[in-house]
């Protein structure tokens, strides 16, 4: 049983690099800057600094959820690219839906490497003009406010969901 989790937590690593390195980095900064507003206000007079540094620490705590849910997102994609995979076989198609972002590349590539199918995965991918250094999501290169928007938010955060 200790092994099947150690699996699967390493699998939930594995379907979201980005996103756990992210969290890692933020998580340093929420550290950081938290330290330093405590600091500010132990202070005997605190000024008007000290609040921003404690918003900006919980900007960086919401950041650390935000990253999380994302790479939950990705794990549950994961979960569901290996389901398809294993019910119909490889179809490039499926890879094509899930091409637009990195984070939901990595899962699928993962997936396909699981099912035994990577080549095949990559080589869509590939074909499709992506490169290892293509890691924002295409929407948010086209329009960079476009991260606010609920079809950007929904199509993230809740996998298989379309709009």
């Amino acid at each position: 049983m200790l092994r099947t989790i150690a699996h699967e937590l390493l699998r939930y690593l594995q379907a979201a690099p980005f996103p756990h390195l992210t969290t890692l980095k933020v998580s340093g900064l929420a550290l950081f800057t938290g330290l330093e507003a405590r600091l500010v206000l132990s202070e005997p007079e605190p000024s008007w600094l000290a609040w921003g540094w404690v918003a900006l620490s919980g900007l960086f705590a919401w950041g650390v959820v935000l990253c999380q849910a994302d790479a939950l997102s990705r794990y549950r994609e994961f979960k569901r690219l290996c389901g398809l995979l294993s019910r119909y076989g490889f179809r490039p198609r499926v890879f094509r839906l899930v091409a637009s972002s990195r984070c939901q590349r990595d899962a699928a590539l993962l997936a396909a490497r699981q099912a035994g199918c990577r080549d095949q995965a990559r080589r869509v991918f590939r074909d499709l003009g992506y490169r290892w250094y293509h890691i924002l999501p295409d929407a948010i290169v086209a329009n960079p406010l476009y991260f606010f928007h609920p079809r950007f938010l929904r199509s993230t955060f809740v996998p298989g969901k379309r709009p």
